[in-house]
């Protein structure tokens, strides 16, 4: 039973890693985080956007030699024609790093934004051989500790955080299936594959669905992480009108997982990012979107059996544009998290991050 009551004392309030303040291009958002083999940190997320839906997105990556006190400009990796959106980053093997993204369609796009002149400009110079060639879940992989990559691929999952590296030096990508237009159509679910060095995925396997008072629910976003007993744990975002995590296992590599369970009520907060710190305890970061709007957490001493929630990390939101959290430990023990968020409710995103310690 996980009777341990931990807390998150802050050490170093939210403040902001990742701007363009003054320029038309200075929206950020849905960022991750992890250490490169080099002992760097490496912050991607989707950048240099005007709104949190619109065709100019890029999936952006910037370092910090120093513990995030301060971080190099932020550099495009990924960079379709088309709305490159959320941004994994993950160092896997000796030198691996693969760099995660997806898009969505012009007529997605033109949906979205039907009275926006300069959006609709842009997007009709987008043509179907360029829709075509991009359109998809995207991914670049490095073989030289994320200095340079190799071309962009192709993933027929997604989630935020991109992938999972596993303690044999491998992938495995737990996402959602993916949709050309980011929507729910009754045919979505999570699936597990498996990512040669090649970029080559198999197939391993899928999550069964989730329901909610005998009814399937939407599923998407999902984040994984391998257990010291090799297990793999799965914890994914529900829409259907709930906002809330669900959580899987597997106890074969991928192949077959436990019916996903419900670890939030409803409206309780999502998508997740697993973590976990080398004092074993596991920690689920997610976006909180109702008043207080902000950043919380779950925490487990016993490997994911049970969870304590609502953990506060940060209440200071203006508005439910804000989340996507992700967790990396520092080199003292303690623990950054990154997520994005406005300063003032009509303003545009920024990268923030927060320094905290497990108490």
């Amino acid at each position: 039973m996980n009777t341990l009551k931990l807390e998150a004392a802050i050490i170093e309030d939210a403040k902001t890693i990742l701007d363009n303040p003054g320029q038309k291009y200075n929206y950020f958002g849905w960022p991750s985080i992890a250490r490169l083999q080099n002992g760097k940190l490496a912050v991607t997320c989707s950048g240099f956007r005007r709104a949190h839906v619109c065709p100019f997105g890029k999936a952006v990556m910037m370092t910090s030699d120093d513990e995030g006190q301060s971080y190099t400009g932020a550099v495009a990796v990924i960079d379709t024609p088309l709305d490159d959106r959320d941004s994994g980053v993950v160092p896997f093997g000796e030198n691996g790093v693969i760099i995660t993204s997806f898009n969505n369609t012009r007529a997605a796009q033109r949906g979205w934004n039907p009275d926006n002149a300069e959006f609709m400009a842009y997007v009709d110079t987008v043509t179907d051989e360029d829709e075509a060639r991009w359109l998809g879940s995207t991914f670049r992989m490095s073989f030289d500790g994320g200095q340079t990559f190799g071309d962009i691929q192709f993933s027929p999952v997604t989630s935020p955080h991109g992938p999972t590296a596993l303690s044999d030096g491998g992938l495995i990508w737990v996402g959602r299936t993916f949709a050309e237009d980011d929507v729910f159509d009754g045919n979505n679910r999570i699936e597990a594959w498996k990512i040669d060095t090649d970029g080559k995925m198999t197939f391993i396997g899928a999550v069964p669905p989730a329901f909610k008072d005998g009814k399937i629910v939407d599923v998407c976003e999902p984040s994984c992480i391998e257990l010291p007993d090799g297990r793999l744990l799965c914890q994914f975002r529900t829409e259907s009108g709930l906002f809330s995590v669900f959580q899987t296992l597997s106890d074969d590599g991928g192949k077959t997982w436990t019916a996903p369970e419900q670890l939030l009520p409803d409206l309780g907060g999502s998508p997740p990012h697993l973590y976990r710190h080398s004092s074993g305890t596991l920690i689920s970061s997610y976006g909180y979107r109702q008043a207080p709007y902000g950043v919380r957490l779950m925490l487990s001493t016993d490997m994911g059996k049970t969870w304590q929630t609502d953990v506060v990390l940060w209440d200071k939101g203006v508005s439910s544009d804000l989340g996507y959290p992700a967790t990396v430990e520092l080199h003292d023990g303690s623990l950054l998290t990154v997520f994005y968020a406005k300063d003032e409710a009509d303003g545009s995103a920024v990268i923030k991050q927060i320094r905290w310690k497990l108490m």
